[in-house]
């Protein structure tokens, strides 16, 4: 909605400027999609925030929402965190507006237990489920997914074919590491990351939680939204 003290040119000419902006980024962030196809454990990987919104600029970071295996939460953080630490595209927790800058922002995990989002259903949440962009992942456990949220968004969310979902397999390495960690020795490995990951996560709650904190950590989601005055504010 064009605000009374722009004219309309000027808001014409704004909207361009940003339509650009969200062009260059999602080719920015397309490049960097090919890294979730080798996360083990990984059902599919859906794009969130601005970039599904299309109310970016220019500092925007790509929030994803990522569902893991029952049983792997943890694990499937544990190596997003590696791998996309090391190719220094991840947003860490203190790193806002220019440092976060086209990074990606890991703040939401889950599984098929927790596929439905969690009340309060705000104008937030109504418009980004609506508007989430698949990456990578199977088309049909991606349209369960939107299946399990369709009671509450303002009309049915389906799934439909999307230039920006490139990969729907996993890679051999992603295969090669589940085979690895299936069984006794990934139930280990999944406890020991939940053992770190809690301890870390509660020592943040401590001095970073702000205004109506989304903040949840079990087996079966982990969703860390610190400070949700903005998205409680969309309109």
């Amino acid at each position: 909605m064009r605000p009374d003290s722009v004219t309309y040119e000027e808001y014409v000419l704004q909207r361009r400027r940003q339509q650009v902006l969200y062009d260059v980024k999602w080719k920015k962030f397309l490049r960097r999609t090919w890294v979730f196809r080798h996360l083990p454990f990984v059902d599919f990987a859906i794009a969130a925030g601005s970039m599904a919104l299309g109310n970016v600029h220019k500092d925007s970071d790509f929030d994803v929402i990522i569902a893991a295996r029952r049983g792997r939460i943890f694990t499937v953080r544990a190596f997003a965190i590696l791998y996309f630490t090391f190719l220094g595209w991840r947003k860490k927790k203190w790193e806002h507006d220019a440092a976060a800058c086209d990074k990606i922002c890991l703040n939401h995990f889950l599984t098929e237990a927790a596929y439905r989002l969690s009340p309060p259903y705000n104008a937030y949440w109504r418009a980004l489920y609506s508007q989430l962009v698949p990456l990578y992942g199977e088309p049909t456990v991606i349209e369960n997914f939107f299946e399990a949220n369709s009671d509450w968004l303002d009309g049915p969310r389906h799934y439909g074919d999307d230039l920006r979902h490139k990969y729907t397999k996993s890679s051999d390495l992603a295969r090669f590491i589940e085979r690895l960690l299936r069984g006794a020795l990934g139930d280990w490995f999944e406890q020991f990351q939940k053992r770190i990951q809690v301890r870390r996560i509660e020592h943040g709650l401590k001095t970073e939680v702000g205004y109506a904190p989304r903040i949840i950590y079990n087996d079966q989601e982990l969703e860390f939204h610190p400070d949700t005055k903005r998205m409680l504010a969309y309109k």
